[in-house]
């Protein structure tokens, strides 16, 4: 799966917001220069998030941006759809006429596969995607390898 910039840039920010002191905002000048994002396009991903929900935004000198809702209550389903909209399947025609069997098929068969990536993408919580601290055990299953030094299984169990 491959995610546009603007969905990459959304998703940075959100885990920025989400490590940051809960319920201080953060201006948008401040995520774009220490994410190395343009601004001015960030803020515009910025606003989608703040009106799906996602972010809030406070106006000011004190102003910026933080998280609507807690890390544990937002999916990266929920930041992709929020800026590149709902996840679907999508197949056009053919040759511009009816629908052939053939193309039943592929559209069904790709809708099962949108299908079980909603829930996948909905099974990982913005929480999931944090920096465990370093210097815990569990920092380095998180990481992917466990103590001996063998690879885990991070996935989601809903995910398998």
């Amino acid at each position: 799966m491959k995610l546009s910039r603007t969905v990459a840039y959304a998703v940075q920010a959100t885990l920025r917001l989400a490590q940051a002191d809960s319920g201080i905002p953060i201006p948008c000048s401040q995520l774009a220069a220490e994410g190395h994002m343009p601004e001015r396009f960030l803020l515009q991903i910025l606003r989608h998030l703040v009106t799906h929900g996602i972010l809030n935004s406070t106006r000011g000198v004190d102003g910026g941006y933080a998280l609507d809702r807690s890390p544990e209550d937002i999916s990266l389903l929920d930041i992709i759809e929020a800026i590149d909209g709902p996840l679907a399947a999508a197949v056009p025609s053919f040759d511009g006429g009816e629908e052939s069997g053939m193309e039943n098929r592929l559209r069904a068969a790709l809708e099962k596969v949108t299908l079980s990536s909603r829930h996948q993408l909905q099974a990982i919580k913005l929480c999931d995607l944090l920096e465990p601290p370093a210097h815990s055990a569990g920092a380095v299953l998180a990481a992917g390898v466990a103590t001996d030094g063998s690879a885990t299984d991070l996935t989601p169990a809903v995910a398998r």
